[in-house]
């Protein structure tokens, strides 16, 4: 009877496919017809009992992940999950959770949200939600446990380092929104910047409120930063670009197997302001509607583009609703910006992406042409005009970091001191630095830099060969000297640490704005993109043909 059952749901199946070319009737036919074959036979002689249901998701998410990591099939369970999502809606969990020590930690938290409200820090340590424990649960479930329907309520037992103490608390459900533009603001010299990190509904008109308001304060110059910005609604993408240039001039064209995916889009209205200077920031972080904005502006020389080359997602996605609730978000086309490139970085068809996918190599890259005739490439992702190399962090400060030091140092911190001033003002002095160190020694932190780890290596190597005697005495005296070094570095680094500390610190009051606000005094593609603006003979030749 269950085999009837199951043959009969597949041929249902089968009869989708009617509509496909010819040329892919036999093979689909063929292949369901083996699945079901498969299927039937596990449902009959497999030693335990299966899930048919559950087999055929695990089928469908394997078969979907072999084309690209975006062509996404959602069941009954996941809709609404993606749904809120792509509304800009946290699921209603305002809080991110990272193991540490073997224990779920909260490491970050929306400022104003439902867990703020609540009396939940950053540095929780996570014992049980909704009475039942944390130990061997992942973060995923950790977190589906905090999702529900807003107004309702979930209670979260936490153990608070700073405190000593097992702390109960009841968190309200809401509707956790992400702003697409966390801050916006002059940064001096007429500087007008604008952080935004997401197109999602309405991205468009935020920006405009934002440009409009940067210009009554008397903005000659405006930066826009996209960095980390994964994207999101293409048509937010097109609207933002329609503010800075003319209408009815070609924004972004799709391309893809069925007619109704080949579009062209333009801008529809006149522009807010054709002629201000622009800079706008990337780095690989920077994808889909973030290199669409990007990669346009450049293509038009409309904006010097500063920061690191883009991520380089070029393809297009529509969700297709299916029967039983569920949907399927398939990429649907390639989009190609002004000049003709796309910045597409992996070809993800017929190519093992399990090993990351094929990258564009510079000698297969074509040369495209912007409006004002410069060269631009498509090499997988938008190139910037002016690169901004990483800044090399110092071996001591990575150390720090890793062993959670100044992580802990700033939860510490939090518990001692109810209010700090502003966030654009605060710094770490020489006191709060006397007190970090005071807190290593008290706290004895046991931190590896690389160095101590090469050095560890080579003893490894030694006694695998049995000749660690030779070299024992030269090791020790290494060891030492490194000891001493790394005790110099808290002194010779501290400029560098103290940044780290103050970010650190700054986000336990003012969270991620605060952070970002914060850091825009020694942003390295800030000055980057001030030197741009502020040299308008410098400008003006970026965006001009090399002759």
């Amino acid at each position: 009877m269950r085999k009837t059952i199951i043959t009969a749901f597949f041929i249902a199946i089968i009869g989708l496919f009617s509509g496909i070319s010819a040329q892919n009737d036999f093979e689909i036919v063929k292949n369901v017809d083996i699945f079901i074959s498969v299927l039937n036979e596990l449902n009959d002689k497999y030693a335990d009992e299966i899930s048919p249901g559950e087999l055929t998701q695990t089928a469908i998410k394997a078969m979907l992940l072999s084309l690209d990591p975006y062509t996404v099939y959602y069941n009954e369970g996941e809709i609404e999950t993606y749904r809120m999502l792509n509304a800009g809606e946290s699921g209603d969990v305002d809080v991110t959770l990272k193991v540490i020590d073997k224990q779920p930690v909260i490491v970050d938290i929306v400022g104003d949200g439902p867990s703020v409200k609540a009396g939940l820090r950053v540095g929780d340590r996570i014992l049980k939600i909704n009475g039942q424990s944390s130990e061997s649960r992942d973060i995923e479930a950790l977190m589906l446990a905090m999702r529900g329907q807003p107004g309702s309520t979930y209670t979260v037992d936490v153990f608070r380092p700073t405190d000593g103490k097992n702390l109960s608390f009841k968190v309200k459900r809401e509707k956790v929104k992400q702003p697409n533009i966390p801050w916006s603001g002059l940064l001096g010299d007429k500087v007008g910047y604008i952080k935004l990190n997401q197109f999602l509904e309405n991205a468009g008109q935020e920006v405009y409120d934002a440009f409009k308001k940067l210009k009554e304060e008397g903005m000659e110059y405006l930066i826009i930063d996209l960095r980390d910005n994964g994207g999101g609604l293409l048509g937010e993408a097109v609207n933002i670009i329609d503010l800075f240039v003319g209408k009815d001039v070609k924004v972004v064209e799709t391309k893809g197997k069925i007619p109704e995916m080949n579009r062209i889009y333009s801008t529809r209205n006149e522009a807010a302001d054709a002629d201000i200077p622009i800079v706008v920031l990337v780095n690989e972080h920077s994808a889909s509607a973030s290199e669409i904005v990007s990669g346009t502006l450049q293509d038009l020389d409309r904006a010097v583009i500063v920061g690191k080359k883009s991520f380089g997602k070029g393809l297009v996605q529509k969700v297709y609703s299916m029967d039983y609730n569920t949907s399927m978000k398939v990429t649907v086309s390639k989009y190609y910006i002004p000049s003709g490139r796309c910045v597409q970085n992996i070809e993800y068809f017929d190519r093992d992406t399990t090993k990351g996918g094929y990258k564009i190599p510079d000698s297969l890259a074509v040369a495209y042409k912007t409006k004002n005739g410069r060269t631009v490439y498509d090499k997988g992702g938008v190139e910037p005009d002016v690169p901004v190399a990483d800044e090399k962090v110092p071996d001591i400060l990575t150390a720090l970091i890793e062993d959670q030091a100044i992580f802990d140092f700033a939860n510490d911190y939090r518990a001692k001191h109810e209010t700090i001033p502003e966030a654009e003002n605060f710094v770490v002095d020489d006191a709060i630095y006397n007190e970090f160190l005071q807190f290593l020694n008290v706290k004895k932190y046991e931190y590896t830099t690389e160095m101590e780890k090469k050095l560890e290596d080579l003893k490894t190597a030694a006694e695998d060969d049995n000749s660690f005697s030779g070299i024992q005495t030269a090791y020790n005296q290494l060891k030492s000297q490194i000891e001493n070094l790394k005790t110099q570095e808290l002194t010779t680094q501290k400029s560098e640490i103290s940044r780290a500390l103050t970010q650190e610190i700054v986000s336990r009051y003012y969270f991620s704005t605060g952070k970002l606000v914060n850091s825009l005094h020694h942003d390295r593609d800030i000055e980057a993109a001030k030197s741009v603006l502020l040299n308008p003979s410098r400008y003006r030749e970026i965006l001009s043909p090399k002759k």
